[in-house]
């Protein structure tokens, strides 16, 4: 045991240079290499990492999910379009769920109906097409021949294309890729009936869901709630409004078209147009116009092409012309952000993207400007974006006064100056 003095401390020990200083850490308070680390850096190191790993999974199920996530904002945003129809019948008497009831089944029996008379027609046209194929063979070899001085038959062409490596190969890629077709088929459907059964429950369930979101926000929140959802209602029956209304005006431009070249089946074909064209964005353009062309080209090979000029001239005219005016008349939005919206969201979601894009960024004004305070406005010709009569810069002033002086003016008044 190390020896103590009289007031019971350690006893200094003695050495020829001196006295031994005591054990501990270093004067002022430095850690040593010996020290102990802080207690707060493990927990420190275990919340990074658990933040980092749940960052991880965050992000791997929001990339699992993200088709999900998409078919609910669809169906959320059907839900808000046939929500007028379903609360007019639910206020006068029928229960919701009926009433949703009711309007999907009238949508489904009009689209069904509409399907199985162009699935026929189409059926009709690709079987006349087939057999009238030996006979546009035989005009296109003639015009070749007469304009090329070429002595081609058609039995030569038909034995090069049968022996052709371009048609084996077609004819495999077609064979194994049967499968990949049945299964983008199954999914679609699977989609489809995901995008009904939520938009179902969001329109029959209406009321329900907005007590939910309600009862978990203050009084002055819940306002705000309710009137964001009013104003998204609103804006979205105001989209499908002028979304149909260019349906019906493409549809009778086109049915004129189609009836005046004598084009078959032109009413149901300028149905075809106008809904497709309208209501599938992106590439809704082209498989409306497809239709048409082919149908056209059974009658005559250059109706096909007028058909293809048309559409390419008159989808420019809806895109600049038609689509911002009345956009900006039903959603009330200009037209400029409409189709920058427009953008936007097929940049952001695809096609999605595109049909929505309208309704949410229309709502998100609409609730926006009540936040936003406003003044009256100056009462200068800068901010009218014209001048007052007689006003201008000095130099034009100037020429325009001299312009318009009587002749001899000038004279007299300087006589009655001198």
């Amino acid at each position: 045991m190390a020896p103590t003095d009289e007031t019971g401390q350690l006893a200094q020990h003695a050495s020829p240079f001196g006295t031994t200083p005591p054990t501990g850490p270093p004067a002022g308070g430095a850690a040593g290499p010996n020290s102990r680390m802080p207690r707060w850096l493990p927990r420190a190191m275990a919340l990074a990492l658990a933040l980092f790993a749940v960052f991880q999974l965050g992000s791997w199920a929001f990339h699992e999910l993200t088709g999900l996530l998409i078919n609910i904002l669809i169906a959320f945003f059907l839900a808000l379009a046939i929500e007028p129809a379903v609360s007019w019948m639910a206020s006068r008497g029928m229960r919701r769920g009926l009433a949703t009831f009711f309007v999907f089944f009238a949508v489904l029996i009009v689209s069904a109906g509409f399907v199985t008379l162009l699935g026929s027609m189409l059926a009709g046209q690709i079987i006349k097409i087939v057999e009238d194929f030996p006979n546009y063979l035989d005009s296109v070899i003639n015009w070749i021949n007469a304009h090329f001085n070429t002595d081609l038959k058609r039995v030569d062409v038909q034995e090069g294309l049968l022996r052709s490596d371009w048609l084996r190969n077609y004819v495999q890629n077609s064979a194994t890729g049967v499968l990949d077709v049945s299964a983008q088929v199954l999914g679609g459907l699977f989609q489809l009936l995901t995008i009904t059964l939520f938009s179902f429950y969001f329109a029959a369930d209406g009321p329900r869901l907005r007590r939910a979101l309600c009862s978990v926000l203050p009084p002055a929140k819940q306002a705000e709630v309710l009137r964001a959802w009013e104003i998204a209602v609103n804006k979205t029956g105001g989209y499908i409004y002028s979304r149909g209304l260019m349906a019906l005006i493409s549809g009778v431009a086109h049915y004129v078209l189609l009836q005046s070249l004598n084009v078959p089946y032109a009413p149901v074909l300028a149905v075809w147009v106008g809904l497709v064209s309208q209501f599938i964005p992106t590439i809704g353009t082209y498989l409306a116009g497809a239709l048409p062309m082919l149908i056209a080209f059974t009658v005559d090979p250059w109706y096909a092409l007028w058909v293809l000029v048309f559409v390419v001239i008159y989808q420019q005219f809806e895109n600049y012309v038609l689509q911002p005016k009345l956009t900006a008349k039903t959603v009330d939005i200009h037209p400029a952000v409409a189709f920058g919206s427009v953008i936007a969201g097929t940049a952001l979601l695809g096609a999605v993207g595109a049909l929505i894009a309208i309704p949410a960024v229309a709502t998100l004004q609409a609730f926006l400007g009540a936040y936003v305070k406003r003044y009256d406005v100056t009462d200068d010709p800068r901010v009218h974006g014209h001048r007052g009569r007689g006003e201008g810069s000095g130099l034009l002033t100037r020429v325009r006064a001299l312009w318009e002086r009587r002749p001899g003016e000038q004279d007299s008044t300087d006589d009655s100056s001198s």
